[in-house]
């Protein structure tokens, strides 16, 4: 019998944040009613720090432990690397100072309403416009090596 996970694909650097818990929340312009395990999916396509002149990289390279903003090109890319529990999705509403209101999403049964203060650097490594979605995460484990696959856009089933 073939076994199967629930995952999501996320371009790196953002894979590797989430995996390494120095992002907690993936940010996304779609809810999800799913909960449960889910497996962190990397994008095969590599990470062009010129595409980000306005992000602060160094935040990004630090919260990996790198050197410099030139060593994204040393994350795993078009592999799963670590598992988790997808344990809630919030609409972004507003900012109240210096964070973020998040607020349950609607008609979904399984979360309650939440206000969190969200740090300056979960704010960078996130896109946080009002009417977006912060998918939370828990539980995340990082796998002991990156299992290549094909990943898919949305949720799909990864087979193990």
């Amino acid at each position: 019998m073939v076994d199967s996970m629930k995952a999501v694909t996320v371009w790196q650097p953002w894979a590797s944040l989430l995996a390494c818990r120095a992002k907690k929340y993936e940010t996304r312009s779609w809810e999800i009613s799913y909960r449960g395990p889910i497996a962190i999916h990397t994008a095969i396509k590599p990470f062009n720090t010129g595409t980000y002149p306005d992000r602060e990289l160094y935040l990004f390279a630090e919260a990996l432990d790198f050197s410099d903003i030139y060593s994204f090109d040393t994350l795993p890319y078009g592999c799963v690397i670590a598992t988790a529990e997808l344990i809630g999705c919030y609409r972004m509403y507003n900012t109240l100072d210096n964070g973020l209101h998040i607020v349950k999403c609607p008609n979904t049964a399984y979360d309650f309403d939440k206000v969190e203060y969200i740090s300056r650097q979960e704010q960078i490594f996130g896109d946080w416009r009002k009417g977006r979605f912060a998918w939370e995460f828990a539980n995340m484990t990082i796998l002991p090596e990156p299992i290549s696959v094909k990943g898919k856009q949305g949720l799909w089933n990864w087979l193990r």
